[in-house]
């Protein structure tokens, strides 16, 4: 069988683990305050033109976003995001269970549009009885979205600009994010994410890592005492140096973008081998997600050779499935998929 379910399917990439095996008996202080630790943070943020930033480091995704909130915000204060975003649908109320509400807006594609979200902040503002109901303190986007979708610049530009109206924080989930940075016209940055962001992560775990994100911290209010909540939410990981000596050996000398370029690369022949098949895509991602809509007796054929994630229920007869390249699919798993999909034709209704 082969799996395309997720980005996170194998274990790391070899020249992280050769890492982490030659220096397994060396004695090093704990939770994140070692020497590799403090190497992984210096080129992070050189990566990121942020001096001043603040960087620390969580085993994964839900407990980094489970942190940052309930650090970031007032208890009467909620955190606004697509209604597909994350927090809203696959992380099993880890935010609410903080006590700040999420509040998902309406997204075609998995992204918050400026003015859907401006229309509801100002609205909720101009409501006279604003005291009485959550405040909007936070909007949490994903780089790319859960829809394989990116933001340009400019789009982030604006929502930033928002936020500052309304004095929000704009914090962004990178779990994706080495596969955004590689991605065809993706044009944020590194720089650009530290310029126009509080807070943002760059994820390892679905990106060749074992686990690990690395969290960014550019607003100085949000740097104190931050290391007390994320011992709190149970993320001060004991053996830190684990988590920075596989950001180390990532941005070292650009593993990171390598491994973000072949999840790409693998996505676009998965994409034009279903596109030359004849089926469509429930969504345009240039990522390394792909959603193609494919009738239910061709899932059953392909079901015999492989495994994806299913997505949803198109109609009667057709489901969109993802199909989730990453940072260690091979060559040989590719052609196996072009191969299988040149036996399908499809015809247009």
């Amino acid at each position: 069988m082969i799996r395309f379910d997720c980005d996170y399917l194998e274990g790391a990439h070899p020249r992280i683990l050769d890492a982490l095996v030659k220096t397994n008996f060396e004695q090093t202080p704990g939770y994140a305050v070692d020497h590799y630790c403090e190497e992984a943070r210096a080129l992070i943020k050189k990566e990121c033109k942020a001096p001043a930033a603040d960087v620390h480091f969580i085993v994964g995704g839900t407990g980094t976003n489970t942190t940052v909130i309930s650090a970031s915000l007032r208890p009467y204060q909620g955190v606004v995001c697509p209604v597909t975003g994350h927090i809203n649908v696959h992380e099993s109320g880890a935010i609410e269970a903080t006590g700040h509400k999420v509040i998902g807006l309406p997204s075609d594609d998995g992204k918050m549009d400026a003015e859907v979200f401006e229309k509801f902040v100002s609205g909720y503002w101009a409501d006279g009885t604003y005291e009485h109901m959550v405040q909007p303190g936070m909007l949490y986007i994903s780089q790319p979205t859960e829809n394989g979708t990116l933001y340009t610049a400019g789009e982030l530009k604006r929502l930033r600009e928002i936020c500052d109206k309304y004095s929000m924080l704009l914090y962004v989930d990178g779990a994706r994010m080495g596969y955004g940075l590689m991605a065809e016209g993706n044009d944020v940055t590194l720089p650009l994410l530290a310029e126009f962001c509080d807070i943002f992560y760059i994820g390892g775990t679905k990106v060749g890592a074992l686990f690990g994100e690395a969290l960014v911290i550019v607003n100085d209010a949000l740097k104190k005492d931050f290391r007390y909540m994320q011992k709190r939410h149970c993320g001060m990981f004991a053996k830190g140096r684990l988590l920075g000596l596989q950001f180390l050996e990532m941005f070292k000398d650009g593993l990171y973008y390598e491994m973000g370029k072949n999840g790409i690369d693998t996505a676009y022949r998965v994409r034009d081998a279903f596109r030359k098949a004849g089926f469509p895509f429930l969504y345009e991602s240039n990522t390394n997600q792909q959603f193609p809509v494919l009738p239910d007796t061709v899932l059953d054929i392909l079901s015999e050779k492989f495994s994806w994630d299913y997505w949803c229920r198109v109609d009667d007869e057709h489901s969109c499935v993802r199909f989730c390249t990453s940072w260690a699919t091979t060559e040989e798993y590719v052609k196996a998929l072009e191969a299988e999909l040149e036996n399908f034709t499809c015809r247009t209704e």
